[in-house]
Protein backbone atom coordinates (compact mmCIF):
# COMPACT_ATOMS: atom_id res chain seq x y z
CA UNK A 1 0.00 0.00 0.00
CA UNK A 2 1.20 3.64 -1.06
CA UNK A 3 1.64 6.14 2.23
CA UNK A 4 -1.23 7.80 2.65
CA UNK A 5 -3.39 8.77 5.29
CA UNK A 6 -5.66 6.10 4.40
CA UNK A 7 -6.55 3.23 7.08
CA UNK A 8 -3.96 0.42 6.04
CA UNK A 9 -5.36 -3.02 5.95
CA UNK A 10 -3.52 -6.08 6.67
CA UNK A 11 -5.87 -8.88 5.80
CA UNK A 12 -6.48 -7.25 2.47
CA UNK A 13 -2.01 -6.77 1.31
CA UNK A 14 -2.37 -10.61 2.43
CA UNK A 15 -5.08 -11.86 -0.07
CA UNK A 16 -3.15 -9.60 -2.47
CA UNK A 17 -0.12 -11.11 -2.19
CA UNK A 18 -2.00 -14.83 -1.80
CA UNK A 19 -4.26 -14.57 -4.55
CA UNK A 20 -0.94 -13.44 -6.65
CA UNK A 21 0.93 -16.33 -5.26
CA UNK A 22 -1.63 -18.99 -6.52
CA UNK A 23 -2.36 -17.65 -9.69
CA UNK A 24 1.25 -17.59 -10.39
CA UNK A 25 1.44 -21.19 -9.65
CA UNK A 26 -1.74 -21.95 -11.26
CA UNK A 27 -0.43 -20.32 -14.85
CA UNK A 28 2.82 -22.89 -14.07
CA UNK A 29 0.75 -25.62 -13.57
CA UNK A 30 -1.39 -24.79 -16.66
CA UNK A 31 1.92 -24.25 -18.71
CA UNK A 32 3.07 -27.97 -17.74
CA UNK A 33 -0.22 -29.67 -18.14
CA UNK A 34 -0.31 -28.06 -21.56
CA UNK A 35 3.20 -29.40 -22.67
CA UNK A 36 2.34 -32.85 -21.11
CA UNK A 37 -0.88 -32.77 -23.32
CA UNK A 38 0.75 -31.76 -26.41
CA UNK A 39 3.79 -34.15 -25.96
CA UNK A 40 7.40 -34.24 -27.15
CA UNK A 41 6.35 -33.27 -30.89
CA UNK A 42 4.85 -29.95 -29.93
CA UNK A 43 6.06 -29.15 -26.74
CA UNK A 44 6.70 -25.30 -28.44
CA UNK A 45 2.80 -24.59 -28.36
CA UNK A 46 2.84 -24.58 -24.56
CA UNK A 47 6.02 -22.21 -24.50
CA UNK A 48 4.09 -19.50 -27.12
CA UNK A 49 0.89 -19.56 -24.80
CA UNK A 50 2.71 -19.14 -21.87
CA UNK A 51 4.34 -16.36 -24.10
CA UNK A 52 0.95 -15.12 -25.14
CA UNK A 53 -0.61 -15.02 -21.02
CA UNK A 54 2.75 -12.92 -20.05
CA UNK A 55 2.29 -10.82 -22.77
CA UNK A 56 -1.37 -10.67 -22.11
CA UNK A 57 -0.84 -10.12 -18.51
CA UNK A 58 1.49 -7.18 -19.52
CA UNK A 59 -0.56 -5.16 -21.37
CA UNK A 60 -3.43 -4.95 -19.13
CA UNK A 61 -0.88 -3.89 -16.54
CA UNK A 62 0.30 -1.82 -18.93
CA UNK A 63 -3.23 -0.22 -20.54
CA UNK A 64 -5.67 -0.72 -17.51
CA UNK A 65 -6.48 2.99 -17.58
CA UNK A 66 -7.06 3.58 -21.10
CA UNK A 67 -8.74 0.16 -21.60
CA UNK A 68 -11.32 0.57 -18.80
CA UNK A 69 -12.02 4.50 -19.76
CA UNK A 70 -12.75 2.82 -23.62
CA UNK A 71 -15.00 0.40 -22.50
CA UNK A 72 -16.90 2.87 -20.45
CA UNK A 73 -16.95 5.42 -22.94
CA UNK A 74 -15.26 7.91 -20.86
CA UNK A 75 -13.02 10.75 -20.89
CA UNK A 76 -11.04 12.41 -18.87
CA UNK A 77 -12.16 16.43 -18.24
CA UNK A 78 -10.19 19.38 -16.58
CA UNK A 79 -10.62 21.21 -13.63
CA UNK A 80 -12.57 24.28 -15.68
CA UNK A 81 -15.30 21.15 -17.16
CA UNK A 82 -15.62 19.92 -13.86
CA UNK A 83 -14.90 22.11 -11.13
CA UNK A 84 -16.42 20.59 -8.54
CA UNK A 85 -15.66 17.67 -8.76
CA UNK A 86 -11.97 18.58 -9.45
CA UNK A 87 -12.45 20.27 -5.64
CA UNK A 88 -14.19 17.62 -3.95
CA UNK A 89 -11.28 15.08 -5.26
CA UNK A 90 -8.44 17.59 -4.43
CA UNK A 91 -9.48 18.09 -0.97
CA UNK A 92 -9.90 14.17 -0.17
CA UNK A 93 -6.52 14.01 -1.83
CA UNK A 94 -5.00 16.19 0.63
CA UNK A 95 -6.50 14.89 3.46
CA UNK A 96 -5.04 11.71 2.68
CA UNK A 97 -1.83 12.70 1.69
CA UNK A 98 -1.48 11.12 -1.62
CA UNK A 99 -0.92 11.90 -5.53
CA UNK A 100 -3.70 13.40 -7.38
CA UNK A 101 -5.25 11.15 -10.15
CA UNK A 102 -6.79 11.89 -13.55
CA UNK A 103 -10.03 12.60 -13.22
CA UNK A 104 -12.80 10.97 -15.82
CA UNK A 105 -16.64 11.18 -16.60
CA UNK A 106 -18.32 8.56 -18.47
CA UNK A 107 -21.84 9.77 -20.19
CA UNK A 108 -24.12 7.17 -18.65
CA UNK A 109 -27.40 6.51 -16.25
CA UNK A 110 -25.95 4.37 -15.05
CA UNK A 111 -24.68 5.86 -11.57
CA UNK A 112 -21.54 4.07 -10.69
CA UNK A 113 -17.95 4.97 -10.31
CA UNK A 114 -14.33 2.99 -10.27
CA UNK A 115 -10.39 3.72 -10.32
CA UNK A 116 -8.38 1.97 -12.38
CA UNK A 117 -4.48 2.61 -13.06
CA UNK A 118 -1.34 0.73 -12.95
CA UNK A 119 0.44 3.00 -10.67
CA UNK A 120 -0.92 5.53 -7.81
CA UNK A 121 0.74 7.94 -10.60
CA UNK A 122 -1.15 6.73 -13.35
CA UNK A 123 -3.95 5.80 -11.88
CA UNK A 124 -7.54 7.60 -13.18
CA UNK A 125 -10.91 7.81 -11.39
CA UNK A 126 -14.18 7.79 -13.22
CA UNK A 127 -18.23 8.63 -12.43
CA UNK A 128 -20.72 8.17 -14.69
CA UNK A 129 -23.25 11.33 -15.28
CA UNK A 130 -26.07 9.46 -13.66
CA UNK A 131 -24.29 9.28 -10.14
CA UNK A 132 -23.66 12.72 -10.23
CA UNK A 133 -27.33 13.60 -11.33
CA UNK A 134 -28.23 11.38 -7.68
CA UNK A 135 -25.99 12.19 -4.83
CA UNK A 136 -25.29 14.89 -2.85
CA UNK A 137 -21.75 16.28 -1.63
CA UNK A 138 -21.48 13.98 1.14
CA UNK A 139 -22.68 11.14 -0.63
CA UNK A 140 -20.40 11.75 -3.86
CA UNK A 141 -17.63 12.57 -1.44
CA UNK A 142 -17.77 9.38 0.34
CA UNK A 143 -17.83 7.43 -3.31
CA UNK A 144 -14.93 8.93 -4.12
CA UNK A 145 -13.31 8.41 -1.05
CA UNK A 146 -13.89 4.79 -1.79
CA UNK A 147 -12.14 5.05 -5.05
CA UNK A 148 -9.22 6.71 -4.03
CA UNK A 149 -8.57 4.32 -1.45
CA UNK A 150 -8.45 1.26 -3.87
CA UNK A 151 -5.76 3.61 -6.03
CA UNK A 152 -3.83 4.06 -2.28
CA UNK A 153 -4.13 0.33 -1.54
CA UNK A 154 -3.23 -0.41 -5.19
CA UNK A 155 -5.86 -3.52 -5.25
CA UNK A 156 -6.76 -2.16 -8.66
CA UNK A 157 -3.24 -3.17 -10.08
CA UNK A 158 -3.55 -6.95 -8.49
CA UNK A 159 -7.08 -7.38 -9.73
CA UNK A 160 -5.96 -6.13 -13.22
CA UNK A 161 -3.09 -8.05 -13.84
CA UNK A 162 -4.94 -11.26 -11.54
CA UNK A 163 -7.99 -11.49 -13.95
CA UNK A 164 -5.44 -12.42 -16.62
CA UNK A 165 -5.59 -16.08 -15.71
CA UNK A 166 -9.05 -16.33 -16.19
CA UNK A 167 -8.44 -14.96 -20.01
CA UNK A 168 -6.14 -16.84 -20.64
CA UNK A 169 -8.11 -19.68 -20.08
CA UNK A 170 -11.38 -18.59 -21.98
CA UNK A 171 -9.13 -18.48 -24.74
CA UNK A 172 -8.07 -22.07 -24.68
CA UNK A 173 -11.70 -23.41 -23.63
CA UNK A 174 -12.60 -21.37 -26.99
CA UNK A 175 -9.85 -22.70 -29.02
CA UNK A 176 -10.23 -26.12 -27.92
CA UNK A 177 -14.40 -25.96 -28.73
CA UNK A 178 -13.40 -24.59 -32.92
CA UNK A 179 -11.16 -27.63 -32.64
CA UNK A 180 -13.67 -30.01 -31.58
CA UNK A 181 -15.80 -28.34 -34.39
CA UNK A 182 -13.06 -28.56 -37.31
CA UNK A 183 -12.51 -32.50 -36.44
CA UNK A 184 -9.47 -31.26 -33.99
CA UNK A 185 -8.72 -34.37 -31.82
CA UNK A 186 -8.62 -36.96 -34.91
CA UNK A 187 -5.54 -39.17 -35.90
CA UNK A 188 -2.32 -36.57 -34.91
CA UNK A 189 -4.57 -34.88 -32.69
CA UNK A 190 -5.11 -37.88 -30.09
CA UNK A 191 -2.97 -38.27 -27.09
CA UNK A 192 -1.18 -41.99 -26.18
CA UNK A 193 -4.31 -42.62 -24.59
CA UNK A 194 -6.81 -42.19 -27.68
CA UNK A 195 -8.24 -38.78 -25.53
CA UNK A 196 -8.50 -36.24 -27.98
CA UNK A 197 -6.28 -33.30 -27.48
CA UNK A 198 -8.66 -30.71 -27.75
CA UNK A 199 -11.11 -32.43 -24.55
CA UNK A 200 -7.83 -32.21 -22.80
CA UNK A 201 -7.24 -28.67 -23.06
CA UNK A 202 -10.87 -28.12 -22.74
CA UNK A 203 -11.03 -29.30 -19.06
CA UNK A 204 -7.29 -27.81 -18.26
CA UNK A 205 -8.66 -24.81 -19.07
CA UNK A 206 -12.49 -24.88 -17.57
CA UNK A 207 -10.14 -25.94 -14.10
CA UNK A 208 -8.16 -23.11 -14.33
CA UNK A 209 -11.04 -20.32 -15.38
CA UNK A 210 -13.07 -22.02 -11.83
CA UNK A 211 -10.07 -21.79 -10.05
CA UNK A 212 -9.26 -18.21 -10.77
CA UNK A 213 -13.05 -17.24 -10.97
CA UNK A 214 -13.17 -18.18 -7.37
CA UNK A 215 -9.59 -16.45 -6.14
CA UNK A 216 -10.67 -13.34 -7.68
CA UNK A 217 -14.57 -13.11 -6.05
CA UNK A 218 -13.02 -13.71 -3.01
CA UNK A 219 -10.18 -10.92 -2.96
CA UNK A 220 -12.63 -8.72 -4.97
CA UNK A 221 -15.53 -8.83 -2.21
CA UNK A 222 -12.82 -8.25 0.77
CA UNK A 223 -11.33 -5.21 -1.02
CA UNK A 224 -14.53 -3.68 -1.88
CA UNK A 225 -15.60 -4.21 2.09
CA UNK A 226 -11.62 -2.72 2.99
CA UNK A 227 -11.90 0.22 0.62
CA UNK A 228 -15.54 0.99 2.24
CA UNK A 229 -14.01 1.18 5.64
CA UNK A 230 -11.22 3.19 4.50
CA UNK A 231 -13.52 5.55 2.63
CA UNK A 232 -16.10 6.11 5.46
CA UNK A 233 -12.73 6.41 8.09
CA UNK A 234 -11.06 9.70 5.76
CA UNK A 235 -14.20 11.45 5.46
CA UNK A 236 -15.36 10.36 9.08
CA UNK A 237 -18.91 10.24 7.38
CA UNK A 238 -19.93 6.75 7.12
CA UNK A 239 -23.52 7.12 6.40
CA UNK A 240 -23.09 9.40 3.84
CA UNK A 241 -21.45 6.60 1.94
CA UNK A 242 -23.86 3.84 2.68
CA UNK A 243 -26.41 6.48 1.87
CA UNK A 244 -25.18 6.46 -1.67
CA UNK A 245 -24.68 2.52 -1.66
CA UNK A 246 -28.75 2.33 -1.35
CA UNK A 247 -29.08 5.03 -4.12
CA UNK A 248 -26.64 3.50 -6.42
CA UNK A 249 -28.06 0.03 -5.50
CA UNK A 250 -31.72 0.73 -5.82
CA UNK A 251 -31.07 3.30 -8.86
CA UNK A 252 -29.30 0.26 -10.92
CA UNK A 253 -32.33 -1.79 -10.81
CA UNK A 254 -34.32 0.84 -12.94
CA UNK A 255 -31.24 0.74 -15.77
CA UNK A 256 -32.14 -1.05 -18.69
CA UNK A 257 -31.21 -4.88 -18.87
CA UNK A 258 -29.55 -3.85 -22.43
CA UNK A 259 -27.38 -1.26 -20.21
CA UNK A 260 -26.56 -3.11 -17.65
CA UNK A 261 -25.24 -6.29 -19.61
CA UNK A 262 -22.87 -3.99 -21.89
CA UNK A 263 -21.38 -2.51 -18.27
CA UNK A 264 -20.90 -5.32 -16.94
CA UNK A 265 -17.18 -6.10 -17.99
CA UNK A 266 -16.43 -3.61 -15.43
CA UNK A 267 -17.88 -5.38 -12.52
CA UNK A 268 -15.15 -5.96 -11.01
CA UNK A 269 -13.91 -2.40 -10.82
CA UNK A 270 -17.48 -0.69 -10.10
CA UNK A 271 -18.20 0.61 -6.63
CA UNK A 272 -21.84 -1.41 -7.10
CA UNK A 273 -21.96 -4.29 -9.76
CA UNK A 274 -23.91 -3.53 -12.82
CA UNK A 275 -26.40 -6.46 -11.76
CA UNK A 276 -30.44 -6.24 -11.56
CA UNK A 277 -32.35 -8.27 -8.67
CA UNK A 278 -31.23 -11.21 -6.78
CA UNK A 279 -29.98 -13.95 -8.89
CA UNK A 280 -27.51 -16.68 -9.40
CA UNK A 281 -25.25 -13.64 -10.65
CA UNK A 282 -25.78 -12.02 -7.10
CA UNK A 283 -24.34 -15.37 -5.66
CA UNK A 284 -21.08 -14.99 -7.15
CA UNK A 285 -21.04 -11.33 -7.60
CA UNK A 286 -17.42 -9.63 -7.62
CA UNK A 287 -19.05 -7.49 -4.57
CA UNK A 288 -20.13 -8.34 -0.50
CA UNK A 289 -24.52 -7.63 -0.50
CA UNK A 290 -25.46 -4.93 0.52
CA UNK A 291 -26.37 -5.80 3.69
CA UNK A 292 -22.48 -6.43 4.52
CA UNK A 293 -21.56 -3.33 3.41
CA UNK A 294 -24.54 -1.37 5.40
CA UNK A 295 -23.83 -3.59 8.48
CA UNK A 296 -20.02 -2.47 8.40
CA UNK A 297 -20.97 1.05 8.11
CA UNK A 298 -23.19 1.47 11.03
CA UNK A 299 -20.33 0.03 13.43
CA UNK A 300 -18.64 2.31 11.74
CA UNK A 301 -20.70 5.39 12.86
CA UNK A 302 -20.92 3.48 16.30
CA UNK A 303 -17.39 3.55 17.01
CA UNK A 304 -16.69 6.71 15.44
CA UNK A 305 -20.00 7.92 18.00
CA UNK A 306 -18.13 7.19 20.94
CA UNK A 307 -16.37 9.09 23.49
CA UNK A 308 -12.52 8.56 23.32
CA UNK A 309 -11.49 6.15 26.54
Amino acid sequence: MARTRFVGDAGLTARMTTVMFLLGAIFVALIVALMFIFGRNSPGIAVIIGLVGIGIAWWQWYSSDTIAMKAMRAREVTPQQAPELHAMIDRLCALADMPKPRVGVADTDMPNAFATGRSPSRSVVVVTTGILRRLDAEELEGVLAHELSHVAHRDVLVMTVASSAGIIAGMLARGSQYGAMFGGGRGRGNNNNGVPVWLLVLVVSLLVYAVSFILLRLLSRYRELSADRAGAQLTMKPRALASALQKITGDINAIPQRDLRQAQTMNAFFIAPAIRGVSLKTLTSTHPSLEQRLEQLARIEAELGRPAA
